[in-house]
């Protein structure tokens, strides 16, 4: 029997055994080589925090609402297959497969698990990767597309100063595309110093601490007191964003694209009220975008996948560290939600 990881009960991750079904005719099935967890909000659901757990989104109201007595949830600890991203090689096709053969490199979504099972038929989710060294960059395709949402969101344009809150993967690539539009500077905030490191050494201009300086200071201080055009806002931090706000220049946009937790200490009045800020929520998965119908969901993740394998962006750092699969319990518990300042996205080797 195969194994995968799941989330046993909140806070804690386990192994559970699990038997593949027959695959149909427009299927394929690989056996896994790398996965990687997701980070953020994957983390809020593993300790049952999120506001998914007591309450579900009503696309047809646009609202959060109270589930049911009787709602079966979104997540059902000890069944759910914790991670969201793997790379694979086909051992198996389908009849009506003709777009893939055996030993084909696969990237798609799914969990840590030994094998997976997808749809190769008009599904443009099943990737094939060109060369297994870029396994790194293929298992950033899912924070690569909020990424560049949420460039595209702040309209970032060459010239422009741009600053990055929070340098998790998102960040991190949020970083390098902005430095590869033209950006300058292109300012980091993260209170982790490797991290500071790994976004200086893929491009950033300047790395700042925000436990040890005025951020919104030092970002006027480097655009010779006009502040910075952009902000790209991934950390979900009230201290993050009051400090944005601060080095914002006049007229300049946020783009929000943490998930963020509640804010009872924010003051938007002093710069926010003077200076003319915009802030703007971005999620590259809520549809229409706002450039729709030139840019949907599909394109971001076409365009990603198009970075991610032509040497455009760079996650060779980003993926760290990289576990065995047999260590990947204690090691999800570790990095993923314990000490996460240890890590930047986690990887999987099998």
């Amino acid at each position: 029997m195969s194994k995968m990881l799941v989330a046993v009960e909140p806070r804690v991750a386990g192994f559970k055994e699990y038997t593949d079904r027959p695959i149909q005719e427009d299927e394929i099935k690989c056996k896994v080589l790398y996965a990687a967890p997701k980070h953020g909000t994957e983390v809020t659901e593993f300790r049952a925090s999120s506001v998914h757990v007591k309450e579900r989104y009503d696309s047809e109201w646009q609202l959060f609402v109270p589930r049911d007595e009787n709602e079966d949830p979104d997540i059902v600890f000890g069944e759910w297959n914790l991670g969201n991203q793997w790379v694979g090689e086909v051992i198996e096709k389908g009849s009506q497969v003709t777009e893939y053969e055996l030993g084909d490199l696969i990237c798609s979504y799914g969990g840590i698990r030994e094998t997976q099972i997808i749809k190769a038929v008009d599904n443009y989710r099943c990737r094939r990767l060109p060369d297994l060294k870029l396994w790194k960059n293929a298992v950033c395709y899912d924070p690569a597309q909020f990424a560049l949402g949420g460039v595209r969101d702040g309209h970032v344009r060459p010239g422009d100063a741009v600053a990055v809150y929070g340098l998790g993967a998102i960040g991190q690539i949020a970083a390098q595309i902005c430095k590869r539009l033209g950006a300058s500077p292109v300012i980091v905030i993260d209170p982790i110093a490797h991290r500071r490191e790994i976004a200086l050494k893929n491009g950033a201009d300047y790395a700042l601490d925000p436990g040890q300086e005025d951020v919104g200071h030092r970002l006027k201080e480097y655009t010779n007191k006009r502040g910075v055009d952009v902000i790209i806002e991934t950390s979900g931090h009230v201290s993050a964003l009051q400090s944005g706000l601060r080095g914002l220049a006049y007229g300049g946009t946020i783009s929000f694209v943490a998930f963020a937790k509640p804010f009872p200490m924010l003051e938007l009045g002093r710069e926010a009220h003077f200076n003319n800020a915009k802030i703007v929520f971005s999620r590259a998965c809520s549809e229409p975008l706002p450039d729709y119908p030139r840019w949907d969901r599909h394109r971001i993740e076409d365009v990603c996948w198009e970075m991610l394998t032509n040497g455009y962006l760079n996650c060779e750092d980003i993926i760290f560290p990289v576990v065995d699969f047999a260590e990947a319990d204690r090691a999800y518990e570790k990095y993923v939600d314990q000490e996460p300042q240890s890590s930047i996205k986690m990887g999987v080797k099998f």
